[in-house]
């Protein structure tokens, strides 16, 4: 980014709703983040389309036992981060599956570490050993121009691999860096430059929607029932039982039977309590439907 280039990017320029925020009342400021998070509902729908693009890609990517990785920096990066742990104790998807990679590596997550952003040549480095064919990487930085996504993606591209960024940054310049560019427009911050807030929500919840349509799509969702829930505590396991005996019909403690009977498997529980399969056949019948119980159960 040339010298100057950086006051015209929106996130960095200075937002007039928020010129007085340092002399008015603490109601009126809590006021001004009610105002201004309505921009962020607003860039949600306006992307909708770009967002179906890329759970397509991520989908896509899956079926053919490709990975995908969330790069970023910074309040960016520490969101895909949150993503990426989400995914294993919500849908079951092995570590591998979802992965993100942080400007700076594990302690830039609990700790700033500025410079990391700037360091294309580690995302560069990182990418060209990690990456592999139908893998996918999805780049986040509010301002569109971190140098550490920048390599990831045109890394990940000279490795043929799909790519998806996300910004909020509305540049044209920005139109190639990736086969899908989600813009969430959410304007100037409360704090001028301070990406954690509008940005930084807009992005969280851009991710939320991606990964859930993207599991929704891989069978891991039954109605709207968390079916592929990993039972490692006590609260996981009791919602695990309720699962097993609403939707397989059965009393709570034939629920826990099934769920041990299962290997601790939900979905693979589920099947057997409705249907009277054993184990073995529970399995081999998820895997024939590509793990959807819908057309087992058939409601």
């Amino acid at each position: 980014m040339k010298r100057g280039g950086y006051s015209k990017i929106m996130t960095e320029q200075s937002n007039p709703r928020s010129k007085k925020i340092d002399r008015i009342s603490v109601e009126k400021i809590l006021h001004l983040f009610d105002e201004e998070e309505k921009y962020v509902s607003k860039a949600l729908t306006q992307a909708g389309k770009t967002m179906a693009c890329a759970v397509r890609l991520m989908v896509n990517s899956l079926k053919k036992k490709g990975r995908i990785f969330l790069a970023g920096a910074g309040t960016s990066g520490r969101l895909g981060v949150l993503e990426a742990a989400e995914c294993p104790p919500t849908f079951n998807t092995p570590r591998s599956m979802i992965q993100a990679v942080m400007a700076g590596g594990k302690q830039a997550v609990f700790q700033s570490r500025e410079g990391a952003e700037d360091n294309g040549q580690n995302a560069r480095k990182f990418f060209a050993r990690k990456l592999k064919p139908n893998d996918l990487v999805i780049g986040i930085a509010a301002s569109g121009v971190t140098p550490f996504v920048s390599e990831a993606l045109k890394t990940a591209r000279l490795k043929k691999c799909k790519t998806v960024f996300i910004t909020c940054n509305p540049s044209k310049e920005l139109q190639k860096t990736a086969d899908v560019l989600i813009v969430l427009t959410t304007g100037p911050e409360l704090i001028s430059g301070s990406t954690r807030l509008k940005a930084g929500t807009a992005t969280k919840l851009a991710l939320n929607r991606l990964t859930v349509a993207c599991m929704v799509q891989m069978g891991k969702v039954y109605e709207n029932w968390m079916v592929d829930v990993q039972p490692k505590s006590n609260k996981l396991r009791a919602r695990a039982i309720r699962l097993i005996s609403h939707l397989g019909r059965v009393d709570p403690k034939k629920a826990a039977h099934y769920l041990e009977k299962s290997k601790r498997n939900v979905k693979c529980a589920i099947v057997m309590a409705r249907t009277g399969m054993n184990y073995s056949e529970a399995s081999r019948t998820l895997k024939k439907h590509s793990g959807f119980l819908a057309p087992i159960l058939k409601a």
